[in-house]
């Protein structure tokens, strides 16, 4: 944990968790919003051992997410939807762990929330079709980091969280989601 600018919690300001699923590499990010102004509070990955039994490999993810949502007491959890073309064994996996993480949010009783990689590239950089690497600039420069976020899978995650709070929770913004 970062423990970074808390400066905005306790503020009305909306926390939420962004989460990127697999079952080898969970990314996670924790954002407060306010005002058109990000703070960092948490991110980071959750990583399971390929040795370890599956269903092993996802409890821990879930067991991990719940610690993150007791620490953080997030408002809304928004969740990256997969998006795979070749390997379909990788893509179930994911897809295991990707219910986890819809699974542990509601849960929690919390609001969770999904997005498609185009619409957080569309709202973080402006454009739907950016590179990694400037969706990782851009998630830099709204938290005010130092450096870019890594690994790739917590700048990923903190991606999804700034996509959720710019959405403003508009029906109109969210093409699926609002699981409660």
């Amino acid at each position: 944990m970062i423990g970074a600018a808390v400066s905005l919690t306790g503020n009305n300001a909306q926390i939420v968790l962004g989460i990127d699923p697999g079952y080898a590499i969970t990314g996670y990010g924790v954002v407060a919003y306010r005002d058109n102004h990000f703070d960092c509070l948490d991110f980071g990955v959750i990583r399971t051992r390929a040795q370890d039994v599956f269903s092993a490999r996802l409890l821990k993810i879930n067991n991990q997410l719940e610690v993150l949502i007791a620490t953080w007491q997030p408002d809304a959890v928004a969740v990256e939807e997969l998006f795979f073309s070749r390997n379909t064994t990788t893509a179930i996996g994911t897809a295991q762990a990707r219910g986890v993480a819809v699974l542990s949010g509601a849960r929690a009783g919390l609001p969770v929330f999904e997005y498609t990689p185009m619409q957080v590239k569309l709202a973080v950089s402006g454009y739907g079709k950016a590179d990694k690497q400037q969706v990782q600039q851009m998630v830099r420069i709204l938290l005010n980091l130092q450096a870019l976020p890594k690994p790739d899978d917590a700048a990923d995650a903190l991606a999804v969280a700034i996509c959720h709070a710019h959405s403003g929770n508009r029906a109109s913004a969210l093409a699926r989601g609002g699981y409660q």
